[in-house]
C-alpha cells in the first residue's frame, strides 16, 4: 500500500472512490482497491451508471433477462444500479463491520428528476433503501431547498444520508441544520442515533470552474484556483462550529455521530493545477474525500500530505473570498448556476441512462 495514501488516512480523511461498474466488481478490482489504496467506501451518480452501462459486457446478461421478463425502462434501472449497489455494499462490508459503521459504506442516489420535489424524494429515498436492504447503504440526496426536508424526514426514519451538490456556505449551514433536525425526530422516535449515518458531499473543483472562467473575463488571473479550496475550508468551519453547539452536544450524548464533511468533485479540471490540489489542500480530520480512480492513483503516487491544511488557513480563506469579491464574482449567482447546472447534468446522465438500457431490452 502507498505510504502517501497510510499516511492521508492516519490523518483522518477516509478515502473513498467515486466510481462504481459491474466490470469493476466482478474482477476484483474493488477489492484490490480496498487492499491496496486504503479505500473505504463508494460513491456513485448517474453519470458513473451511465458510463458504466455503455462499456463492455457487464450487463448484458441481466438487461436480457429484464427484456425476457418484459420489465419497464424504469424498473429496469432500478435493478441494474442496485444490483451493483448491494454487490459493492458486500464488498465493504468488512470495512464497515471494523469501524462501527463509520465507513465501508455505498451511496445511491435517488433519481435526479425528482431534485425539485421533496415528496417525491422522500418515498424515492424510502423505496432504494427497502430496495438494497443493506445498513451500509446511503441514500444520496441533492440539497436543493425542495431536498432539505426530504434529508430531515430520511434520517427521522433511519434512513442514512449522503447530502449531495452542496456549493454555497450558507446552504451547507441549512443541510446541518435539517440533519440536526433529522436526528431529534429519529431521538424522538426512540430509535438508536448510533446506526444512523450522514455525509455532506460539498463540490469543489466546479467551484473553481465556474469562478475561474469569470475571472479570465475581468482579468485576474492572479485569483484563478483559489476558490474552490478556500470555500471548501470555510465548510469545516462551518462544520466546526456546529460540533461545538449545545444543539449537536446533546444528540451527541444520546449516540449520534457526526455528519462528516465529504470532499466532492476532486477531479482537476484546469490541466495547470496539479492533480492532487483538492487532496492536498483539504486534509482535516473526520473528513471524506472521494476521488475519481486518476485522482486517487496520483495521490497515492505523489500527493504531498504535510498534515491539516485546512484548520491553519481560515483567514487565509476569509481573505481570497473577500478578494474575489472585490474583483466582481457575485458568490450567491455562482453558487446558484453551479447548483441548477449540477441538477441539470444528473438529469442528463439519468436519461442518456433510460436510453441506453431502452436500447438494450430487447429479449
Amino acid at each position: 500500500m502507498s505510504e502517501i495514501l497510510k499516511k492521508l488516512s492516519g490523518q483522518g480523511v477516509a478515502i473513498w472512490l467515486d466510481d462504481i461498474s459491474r466490470e469493476r466488481l466482478r474482477s476484483g478490482n474493488l477489492e484490490q482497491l480496498i487492499r491496496e489504496k486504503n479505500v473505504v467506501g463508494v460513491t456513485s451518480n448517474p453519470t458513473i451508471f451511465a458510463s458504466a452501462l455503455s462499456k463492455g459486457d457487464a450487463y448484458d446478461a441481466q438487461l436480457h433477462d429484464l427484456a425476457v421478463r418484459g420489465v419497464d425502462v424504469g424498473e429496469a434501472v432500478r435493478s441494474i444500479t442496485t444490483y451493483d449497489i448491494r454487490w459493492a455494499a458486500d464488498v465493504l462490508r468488512p470495512v464497515y463491520d471494523a469501524t462501527g459503521g463509520v465507513d465501508g459504506r455505498v451511496s445511491l442516489e435517488v433519481d435526479p428528476r425528482l431534485a425539485r420535489d421533496s415528496e417525491k424524494t422522500i418515498a424515492e429515498a424510502r423505496a432504494l433503501w427497502w430496495l438494497v436492504d443493506r445498513p451500509n447503504l446511503f441514500i444520496k440526496i441533492p440539497a436543493t431547498v425542495e431536498g432539505l426536508p426530504a434529508i430531515t424526514q430520511a434520517l427521522s426514519e433511519g434512513i442514512s444520508v449522503n447530502v449531495t451538490l452542496i456549493f454555497s456556505l450558507e446552504r451547507y449551514r441549512a443541510v446541518m441544520d435539517a440533519w440536526l433536525a433529522g436526528l431529534e425526530a429519529a431521538q424522538a422516535k426512540g430509535l438508536n442515533l448510533a446506526t444512523i449515518e450522514s455525509v455532506a458531499s460539498f463540490f469543489v473543483s466546479r467551484v473553481d470552474t465556474e469562478i475561474d472562467k469569470r475571472l479570465d473575463k475581468l482579468g485576474r488571473a492572479d485569483l484563478k484556483g483559489k476558490a474552490g479550496v478556500a470555500n471548501a475550508r470555510l465548510a469545516y468551519a462551518a462544520f466546526e462550529d456546529v460540533m461545538n453547539s449545545e444543539r449537536w452536544q446533546r444528540l451527541r450524548s444520546a449516540g449520534a455521530r457526526p455528519q462528516r464533511p465529504l470532499w466532492a468533485s476532486t477531479g482537476v479540471k484546469n490541466p495547470e493545477y496539479p492533480d492532487t490540489l483538492y487532496v492536498d489542500q483539504l486534509v482535516a480530520p473526520g473528513t471524506v474525500n472521494t476521488m475519481p480512480e486518476k485522482t486517487l492513483d496520483a495521490t497515492g503516487d505523489h500527493a504531498n500530505v504535510t498534515g491539516d491544511t485546512i484548520r491553519p488557513f481560515y483567514e487565509q480563506a476569509w481573505n481570497t473570498m473577500a478578494a474575489l469579491k472585490e474583483a466582481g464574482i457575485d458568490y450567491d449567482d455562482v453558487v446558484k448556476v453551479l447548483e441548477d447546472e449540477g441538477v441539470e447534468k444528473f438529469e442528463a446522465s439519468w436519461n442518456e441512462l433510460l436510453e441506453s438500457v431502452t436500447k438494450n431490452l430487447v429479449p
